[in-house]
């Protein structure tokens, strides 16, 4: 057996991203944290309505990929969400 060495001949480099087919390569597109901001609601345990939005059909806790909650705000949604769990307010 011989080694094939790792020529680039031929090859051409694309970049790969996290992009739509409808979407322009220079175009990136993510949206403001529905959490965050000055008329933001309190992520709570008691705030049943706010965390049923973001739990799933089947009850689980939706990714912040899908919600565009920042990665704080994740954290502390997953463990108010978890602690109504435990307190069967879910």
């Amino acid at each position: 057996m011989k080694r094939r060495k790792n020529s680039k001949k031929g090859k051409k480099n694309f970049k790969h991203s996290k992009l739509s087919l409808f979407q322009k390569a220079d175009v990136k597109f993510s949206r403001a944290c529905p959490l965050s901001g000055k008329d933001a609601p309190d992520i709570n345990y008691k705030n049943i309505k706010l965390l049923k939005k973001y739990i799933s059909e089947s009850g689980r806790i939706l990714p912040s990929r899908v919600t565009s909650v920042s990665f704080k705000k994740q954290r502390e949604l997953a463990r108010s969400i978890k602690r109504a769990r435990l307190l069967a307010l879910i």
